[in-house]
């Protein structure tokens, strides 16, 4: 707020006016911060919840190469085909588990991964049968993206549901599959060493046009939010959730990437972002090269609106 304090003595004067710098002062620096805290937290929604999706990717994979887990008659090719990872199946035990250990890349060369994934599920369950469920459990799981080196440290457990049946593999015939993973206690340990917990309820459906379309939607509900893929609390100590108002779309036909979608992130500000951009903030082509672009928008302090396009 601008104060001005009218007064006939120049004291007074030179009073408002060095009043009046420190209150501009003040609302530039809340500016900057939010702008940080905005941007800081967008960037960490998008490294956690890519990383959390393609974990997701490799259960799938290391599940329907298993014929113990799918319930198929023939096995399929060995799980060690998860990139920079190896995958060891007990399936002697009950619950069955298979322990993916990371030490390399993932898929899209994009990130560095250490640490493990062990996939349990009841041994008289199969993988292909609607309502199937397995348990994923983070065992410090480090995911550090190389274009920065900027890592985060994720452990505890999901739950992944696969709701109407059927295997990937069959998807050209099937045409739509869906699964569905929910946690309450995703623990995310940040590169500044603070730690916090998330919450998740997301839902993946593949569709088949032209290759693999996936596309992720939130199925949560906090407070008067919905269709919240992720909650609890950020890096800065403030509570947070992030919507997927538009569905993230990822497509096989364009390597794999993220082509369009939108996010609505609230609690500490509200913030919209806006996926499948290149650097000018128009929609990109596809397969596209180089680095992916979405566009984040929020409203200042003083109601101005205010925007930024960020890589991913």
């Amino acid at each position: 707020m601008k104060t001005t304090l009218r007064s006939l003595s120049a004291f007074a004067f030179s009073f408002a006016i060095i009043f009046t710098a420190c209150k501009k002062d003040n609302s530039q620096q809340t500016q900057t911060e939010l702008a940080t805290e905005v941007q800081g937290h967008a960037d960490d929604q998008t490294q956690i919840s890519g990383g959390m999706d393609d974990v997701a990717n490799d259960a799938d994979l290391a599940l329907e190469t298993n014929a113990s887990f799918t319930g198929r008659l023939q096995q399929d090719a060995n799980t060690s085909s998860i990139c920079g990872a190896t995958a060891v199946a007990d399936t002697a035990s009950n619950p069955r588990t298979i322990t993916i250990t990371y030490s390399g890349n993932n898929c899209q060369g994009t990130a560095y991964r250490t640490g493990t994934v062990v996939l349990s599920m009841p041994k008289d369950s199969k993988w292909r049968n609607a309502g199937a469920t397995l348990t994923a459990s983070f065992q410090n799981l480090k995911i550090k993206r190389l274009a920065d080196n900027k890592s985060i440290t994720i452990n505890g457990s999901q739950n992944i549901t696969n709701v109407k049946g059927g295997l990937l593999r069959d998807l050209p015939t099937l045409q739509s599959i869906v699964h569905t993973i929910t946690s309450g206690n995703m623990s995310i340990t940040f590169d500044d060493g603070s730690q916090r917990t998330w919450q998740v309820s997301r839902k993946r459906e593949f569709n088949y046009d032209n290759g693999v379309v996936l596309s992720i939607r939130g199925t949560g509900t906090v407070g008067t939010a919905t269709n919240v893929a992720e909650w609890g609390t950020n890096r800065f100590g403030h509570a947070f959730t992030t919507a997927i108002t538009q569905p993230l779309v990822f497509r096989q036909d364009c390597n794999g990437r993220l082509t369009s979608g939108e996010i609505k992130h609230e609690g500490f500000a509200t913030a919209t972002a806006t996926f499948g951009l290149n650097a000018s903030g128009q929609a990109t082509t596809c397969p596209g090269t180089g680095n992916y672009y979405y566009k984040l928008t929020w409203t200042g302090p003083n109601g101005n609106s205010v925007s930024a396009i960020l890589p991913y």
